[in-house]
């Protein structure tokens, strides 16, 4: 359900009326102004993350009162915002200010709802290397980053000591064959689905696509069907084939699964991300967070780094003031007052040394972890892998495939749909 907060700088604004007609993205005129841009429409609408509105509660008020502006803030699930952009934009009832994940930024610059930024280097540099590239396609900047995750390794402590922890994945294969029975596990995580199994896969030298020397993509270079991926696989497999993860946990509801056993205290550890940091502390779990576990070669565990951003809407009517409001919101000041009330760690650069993060197990962590992570890829075609690539994950995990078949077939499909659905 979504929820609407609104702040407002001045008692005159005690209602914001949408009156918006239904029109395309706004382009700049002639003088350098916006097109439609005018006293009457000092109002901007921000589309936040769900139970994130605090965050950003203070940031807001006082860029109101700055400049003369009314501002709601409603929040929305933020991999769920995009989608409704393609509806709300061109009905004039979308957002000026939105949030989503930086690896669906390439399709949604292809569609055109973004607003390119202009964003000076100093500014750039200010923000963890990875994460600003997250926002950049083409040159061109789309956003700015306020928040970077991981996967971690989280722990029961009332079942496992932290002087006790297994410290590869080996081990805790075979802590998990000790301990696994009478509806309780070990150690758990949804290696059917891509964006947990190339934790595994990527530390043993897997790869979605192949990169240039400028970091660029290149999609007709799967990675996901070589020798490195095949043993990824068969690490992976053997967890299911020892009956050492349950079979709910496979499919789409396998999250749930997990996430009620170790709320539940039936399970050591499982591989999780931060968004559930406050859900096992009301759960009642006296949990301890770490770094992914080394593999067998003694290299640790990759993941996929996702980064969250405030990017501007190419339908917005006040893209200059929105454009102010997402440097605004992304600022150290801001981002650390953000961390202070969300837990979400921060992509400033500077940040990472602030007590206020450090002194956070959690965010600890996760800056552990991001030094073994990637960029989930930003391309259009990353939208090709992820049903194809489950799919075949899935069949292992069920021992309907071996490792070799499943994963060559799955990349035959992607590639058959990355020349379907991009070829120029």
């Amino acid at each position: 359900m979504e929820k609407s907060i609104k702040w407002l700088s001045f008692a005159s604004s005690a209602i914001l009326a949408f009156t918006l007609v239904a029109c395309g993205p706004q382009e700049s005129s002639n003088d350098g102004t916006e097109g439609s841009n005018s006293d009457s429409s000092r109002e901007l609408l921000i589309w936040e993350d769900q139970d994130k509105a605090e965050g950003i509660a203070a940031a807001v008020s006082e860029f109101e009162e700055l400049h003369d502006v009314t501002i709601t803030v409603v929040e929305k699930t933020y991999a769920q915002q995009i989608e409704d952009l393609r509806l709300d934009g061109p009905a004039g009832t979308g957002p000026d200010v939105f949030t989503m994940p930086a690896d669906q930024i390439g399709t949604a610059v292809t569609e055109g709802l973004l607003k390119d930024l202009d964003v000076a280097e100093d500014l750039q540099a200010q923000y963890t290397d990875a994460a600003m590239l997250s926002q950049i396609v083409d040159g061109k900047v789309y956003g700015l980053p306020k928040a970077v995750e991981t996967t971690l390794l989280y722990y029961n402590k009332d079942l496992i000591n932290e002087e006790e922890l297994p410290q590869t994945l080996d081990e805790w294969y075979e802590y998990s064959k000790e301990v696994t029975g009478d509806g309780n596990f070990g150690f758990l995580a949804l290696f059917d689905q891509i964006y947990y199994a190339q934790s595994v896969l990527g530390g043993h030298g897997a790869y979605v696509f192949g990169q240039d020397e400028n970091g660029n993509y290149d999609a007709s270079d799967i990675g996901l069907a070589t020798d490195e991926a095949f043993e990824g696989a068969k690490q992976i497999q053997r967890f299911y084939e020892e009956g050492l993860f349950p079979s709910g946990i496979i499919g789409e509801q396998g999250i749930s699964v997990l996430d009620s056993l170790f709320s539940e205290g039936k399970a050591a550890a499982v591989i999780s991300g931060p968004w559930n940091l406050e859900p096992f502390s009301r759960a009642g779990i006296d949990y301890g967070v770490k770094k992914l576990p080394e593999l067998n070669d003694g290299e640790n565990m990759s993941a996929f780094m996702g980064v969250k951003s405030y990017n501007v809407s190419s339908y917005s009517k006040n893209t200059e003031l929105a454009e102010e409001l997402v440097k605004f919101l992304a600022n150290e000041e801001n981002s650390r007052t953000r961390y202070e009330e969300t837990l979400e760690v921060p992509a400033v650069q500077s940040l990472a040394s602030d007590p206020v993060v450090t002194e956070s197990e959690a965010a600890k962590a996760v800056a552990e972890q991001s030094q073994f992570s990637e960029l989930t890829p930003n391309i259009p075609e990353m939208n090709e892998v992820w049903e194809p690539i489950d799919a075949a994950l899935q069949t292992i995990a069920t021992g309907r495939a071996s490792p070799e078949d499943a994963l060559t077939q799955a990349v035959e499909t992607i590639q058959r749909q990355i020349e379907a659905n991009h070829s120029r």
